[in-house]
Parts: structure tokens; C-alpha cells; sequence
């Protein structure tokens, strides 16, 4: 089983379970040090940030969960 990453998706239906998504990387310079976020491609969805960069840039999508006012989505990342 590969890494589960959470992102924050505001609108629904954007993505379901099952589907297969690829990742875009950012790094932003904190005061706690280097940090990794992600975007589902194209702009769906946002990680929050991650101290260590994922091994791959795709996935599955394993939920998707509504919230007030926005939708968890899960994906689980690939094995390498």
C-alpha cells in the first residue's frame, strides 16, 4: 500500500474514487524549513504541506469526503 495524502477540494465531483491522478510539486521556505505541497492536476485539488517530498507524482483517488464547504479527497500515492 502506498503513502495516503489528504487535499482540500472545493467543489464537488471534480474527482472519485477510483480515479487515477497525477501530482504537480511546489516547495516553499518556512520558518520550520523546507515544505512540500501538491496540486491534483489541473488545479483541483491542494495538498497541505508535507516535510518530505512524495516518491512519485500519481495516484488513485480512495475517497472523497464532504466537510463544511469543502471535500476531503485521499489519495493513495504509488508505490515505487
Amino acid at each position: 500500500m502506498g503513502q495516503l495524502v489528504d487535499f482540500t477540494m472545493e467543489r464537488e465531483g471534480l474527482v472519485k474514487p477510483g480515479d487515477r491522478i497525477e501530482l504537480k510539486e511546489d516547495k516553499a521556505s518556512t520558518m520550520s524549513g523546507l515544505m512540500y505541497y501538491y496540486t491534483i492536476k489541473d488545479a483541483v485539488a491542494m495538498s497541505g504541506n508535507l516535510r518530505k517530498p512524495l516518491a512519485k507524482l500519481s495516484g488513485t483517488v480512495t475517497q472523497v469526503v464532504p466537510e463544511t464547504s469543502v471535500y476531503m479527497v485521499t489519495v493513495e500515492i504509488d508505490d515505487e
